[in-house]
């Protein structure tokens, strides 16, 4: 399967496809409805000038949503916010790291929403990084000079025409 970038359109697409066509992940997710963003913040080294946000959004196991949000639009949609470095949530889609220990140890911000809610959803993380992880994601850390400068542009590219 081809590599993907990560925060690009490309990645979410990928994903969600996969994630459609395997029902296993409805499955897995079936007691799960909620709509929950991901804030990955500024990290100029990796190409990422300002905080992207996105978010996927599930009832009972069914992916209703998973897209790129402008901070007004997160804030109106959303049930939680999750903010964290791109190197942190690498770890966790790397599966280096664990979400619920990650988010208790503050390495994750709950930004919006309740952390009781947050933690309801936490035995069903795993599940919703596997569907996140299911093509091979490329991390800026991880690209040359040229592929970064590309990928930076990239990024302001499809931003600026989606709003984000």
């Amino acid at each position: 399967m081809t590599e993907v970038a990560y925060c690009t359109p490309e990645w979410l697409e990928a994903s969600a496809s996969l994630y459609q066509s395997n029902p296993q992940f409805a499955k897995d997710l079936e007691k799960i409805s909620t709509r929950v963003c991901f804030r990955v913040t500024a990290e100029p080294d990796w190409g990422i000038d300002k905080d992207i946000i996105f978010g996927a959004f599930i009832k009972k196991g069914q992916l209703e949503k998973l897209a790129f949000f402008n901070e007004q639009s997160a804030k109106e949609e959303a049930d939680f916010i999750l903010a964290a470095s791109p190197q942190e949530w690498k770890k966790i889609l790397r599966k280096e790291n664990k979400f619920v220990t990650d988010f208790m140890l503050g390495k994750i911000i709950l930004e919006y929403g309740s952390k009781v809610g947050v933690l309801s959803l936490a035995p069903h993380s795993t599940n919703l990084v596997k569907a996140l992880t299911q093509v091979p994601i490329k991390f800026p850390d991880e690209m040359s000079t040229d592929e970064l400068a590309e990928y930076r542009s990239y990024l302001l590219d499809f931003r600026e025409k989606l709003s984000v």
